[in-house]
């Protein structure tokens, strides 16, 4: 999903800043903001503009590096959670939270992030060790098809073929407002027990094929085009030259990119194998 703390950089929102721009914005003297009789001069702290270049700018490499660790987090707690599975709900519960609060702070926090990753691990191990105990070998196609839609999403972005354009990213916006609408009204009904199937509306069948499975489909197309947007956020941190925290949001994006696909794509699996 589009991340809205990354959105609200304009050094990532996919403006491409001329060196002369970015001069003309380092050189304004940046705002204070002062309460009468609470705020002095002297405690009011000046913040520089985030799109000026950075002595330590965000780089692919040191990017490169805060996903891997956020990825070896997940898999950690996922051991855990597998073990564990008592974990899973507090896992999820916790996951939630911090996801939302790192989506919509101003400024990133690597230890929330880092906590955040560590509770879906627990989460994603749970789930995971549950439906493994239902239909044997799921899991592993679950992790094969996350990998590989990452992979061809990336290298189509890196050949040029695949981009976010304004008229997509609206119809994009469009889709996940109807997803997430469904997804809570399947919730509902599957809490007051309308719906009678494991995934609720989603075993209902339409022409002998799951709702779940076409959903889901959509689901993962969503999934793909969000890694794009997530991509294209990162590119555009490292040509703008922004400091190296901003790393950490975009890690933080496709973390949660990659979290909803494996969802997406383990809940595909277990209606298939479920009849």
């Amino acid at each position: 999903m589009s991340n809205p703390a990354l959105n609200n950089n304009p050094a990532l929102n996919g403006k491409s800043l001329s060196a002369e721009e970015l001069r003309r914005i380092y050189d304004q003297p940046a705002a204070q903001t002062q309460r009468p009789g609470v705020d002095t001069p002297e405690t009011t702290a000046q913040r520089p503009p985030i799109d000026a270049p950075s002595d330590k700018p965000m780089t692919y490499e040191n990017t490169i590096n805060k996903i891997v660790m956020l990825f070896v987090l997940v898999v950690a707690g996922a051991a855990v959670g597998w073990f564990v599975p008592i974990l899973m709900i507090p896992g999820a519960i916790a996951g939630l939270v911090l996801g939302l609060v790192n989506a919509f702070k101003k400024e990133p926090s690597p230890g929330l992030i880092v906590a955040y990753a560590a509770a879906q691990g627990l989460f994603l191990g749970g789930i995971s060790g549950m439906l493994e105990g239902m239909f044997p070998g799921i899991v592993s196609q679950a992790v094969i098809g996350t990998l590989a839609v990452f992979a061809v999403t990336l290298l189509l972005f890196r050949s040029g073929k695949v981009r976010t354009s304004p008229k997509a990213t609206k119809i994009f916006l469009v889709a996940m407002l109807g997803y997430l609408a469904f997804s809570v009204v399947n919730v509902v009904l599957m809490l007051t027990g309308t719906t009678e199937g494991m995934f609720g509306a989603r075993s209902i069948t339409i022409m002998g094929i799951p709702l779940g499975v076409i959903i889901g489909v959509l689901a993962v197309l969503l999934a793909a085009y969000s890694l794009v947007m997530d991509f294209e956020f990162v590119q555009n941190g490292v040509q703008n030259r922004v400091p190296e925290k901003w790393g950490w949001t975009a890690a933080f994006g496709i973390t949660v990119t990659l979290v909803w696909l494996y969802l997406e794509i383990l809940r595909i699996l277990a209606i298939l194998r479920g009849d």
